[in-house]
């Protein structure tokens, strides 16, 4: 835990916008929809947090296409890469919250998204490109999500993640997040990791989380 593993790729899955995991496959050349830029001598008080708009969403994709291979790497995730639809983004905005960070020139580097349901805030993505990780942006856009759902006065946080990679569960326990397991985890949770399961993800590192306020 701590600021090493802050890489936050593609911590949480894609967002469920019901029976269907809203998902869309691409191809890697998506990345080309956003300027790969590197941290250089930019200091963290240089990024902003702001909530995402529809025009943003090009580049949001293309993060969580890179950050699929921080999750590869770390044995998360096979296959394809995958990212939310347009569709998919679109609801987080209008139903949930979706927070973009930004790097001078307005360039987007990560993102966080959560649904709002039976009044928790779950987090349903959070990505840094490769290029952007281990600055802590990934827990500035947690904090970001956090706070909203605090100021909202829901119950609390979930979320459901890879059990192993040191930059999915062990980044969010550091976060306050405790892991739920057994009797203790709700419906909800348990229909999301089923459907997590059912589109591939290895059930054995999957693993459910929550954080009260």
């Amino acid at each position: 835990m701590g600021e090493q593993y802050e890489n936050c790729a593609g911590a949480c899955g894609m967002y469920n916008t019901g029976r269907e995991m809203a998902r869309e496959r691409l191809t890697l050349s998506c990345r080309s929809g956003l300027t790969l830029v590197t941290f250089g001598n930019i200091q963290m008080t240089d990024i902003t947090i702001r909530p995402a708009r529809s025009e943003h969403f090009a580049a949001l994709r293309a993060i969580e296409l890179a950050a699929f291979e921080t999750l590869r790497e770390a044995g998360a995730v096979s296959g394809t890469p995958v990212a939310n639809s347009l569709e998919a983004l679109h609801q987080l905005c209008r139903e949930g919250v979706l927070f973009v960070a930004f790097a001078p020139g307005d360039i987007p580097v990560g993102f966080a998204g959560a649904a709002i349901t039976e009044n928790w805030l779950h987090i349903a993505e959070a990505d840094v490109h490769p290029n952007w990780q281990r600055q802590g942006i990934g827990r500035r856009l947690m904090h970001a999500l956090l706070s909203e759902g605090k100021a909202r006065g829901l119950n609390g946080a979930s979320l459901t993640t890879d059990r192993d990679a040191p930059f999915n569960a062990p980044f969010y326990a550091s976060l306050g997040f405790d892991i739920v397991e057994g009797n203790a985890i709700s419906p909800r949770l348990k229909a999301v990791l089923t459907e997590e399961i059912l589109a591939g993800l290895d059930p054995k590192r999957r693993v459910a989380m929550q954080l009260l306020y």
